[in-house]
C-alpha cells in the first residue's frame, strides 16, 4: 500500500509498527504502538471527562478498539490521527450515555501530528422515559453480571456498582492493580459479549 509522501518520520514508523502487528500479529508492535500514545490518549481524554479513573477505562477501550480494526488503517494520514478520533468518538459515546454535561469543547484539540479536531457534542437532559428505559437496562445489566465468573463479577461490582477506585479494589482484593485493571477489562469484554445476548430487551 502507498504510503501518505507528507507523514511524518514518526508516522511513517508508526506504519511500520501497524504492519508487524497486523501482518506477523507481532505482540511487541502492539505494546510500542500503545506505549507511544498512551498517555497522550490519557490526558486529551481527561480533558474532555476530568476523571481519572473514567479516562483511564476509556483509554484502555480505545486501545482496544483501535488494535481490533488495526486492518482498516490506511497510510493516508497518520496513525495517530486516526487513533486520536477513535478515542475522541468512544468517549462522546460514553458521555451520552452517561448523560453528563461536565465538558464544552470550543477549541480544537491537537494531536501528536499537529492536526487538530473539532469535538461539538449537545447537553441532553433526562425525562421520564428515558429514566425507564435506564432503570430496565440496569436490571438487565445486573441479570448478565450474575453470570459473570466470580473473580469478574467481584470486580465489577466493587468497580461499577460500589464505585470503587482501581486502588481500592487492588487493596480490597489484596491484587497488583495492573492486575485489577487488566481483569476489568476482560470482564468488560465478557460483559459486551454477553449483552449481546439480550440486545432485543434493551
Amino acid at each position: 500500500m502507498e504510503v501518505n509522501e507528507n507523514l511524518s518520520e514518526k508516522a511513517r514508523y508508526d506504519y511500520i509498527l501497524v504492519q508487524r502487528a497486523v501482518q506477523k500479529g507481532d505482540q511487541k508492535a502492539y505494546a510500542e504502538l500503545m506505549s507511544r500514545y498512551r498517555d497522550s490518549i490519557y490526558f486529551m481524554l481527561l480533558k474532555m471527562i476530568n476523571n481519572k479513573d473514567d479516562a483511564e477505562d476509556l483509554t484502555i477501550e480505545a486501545f482496544g478498539k483501535a488494535f481490533h480494526r488495526l486492518k482498516q488503517y490506511t497510510p493516508n494520514y497518520a496513525f495517530s490521527t486516526w487513533l486520536f478520533k477513535i478515542a475522541s468518538n468512544n468517549c462522546i459515546d460514553w458521555i451520552r450515555k452517561q448523560k453528563k454535561k461536565t465538558f464544552s469543547i470550543d477549541n480544537p484539540i491537537g494531536t501528536d501530528d499537529g492536526d487538530e479536531m473539532t469535538i461539538e457534542l449537545k447537553g441532553h437532559g433526562p425525562d421520564p422515559a428515558e429514566i425507564a428505559i435506564k432503570e430496565q437496562k440496569n436490571l438487565i445489566m445486573r441479570e448478565v453480571v450474575e453470570k459473570l465468573k466470580p473473580r469478574y463479577r467481584t470486580l465489577v461490582e466493587l468497580r461499577y456498582y460500589k464505585e470503587y477506585s482501581y486502588e481500592e479494589i487492588a487493596e480490597e482484593l489484596d491484587l497488583p492493580l495492573g492486575t485489577v485493571k487488566a481483569q476489568l477489562f476482560r470482564a468488560r469484554e465478557f460483559l459486551l459479549n454477553l449483552m449481546e445476548n439480550h440486545k432485543d430487551h434493551i
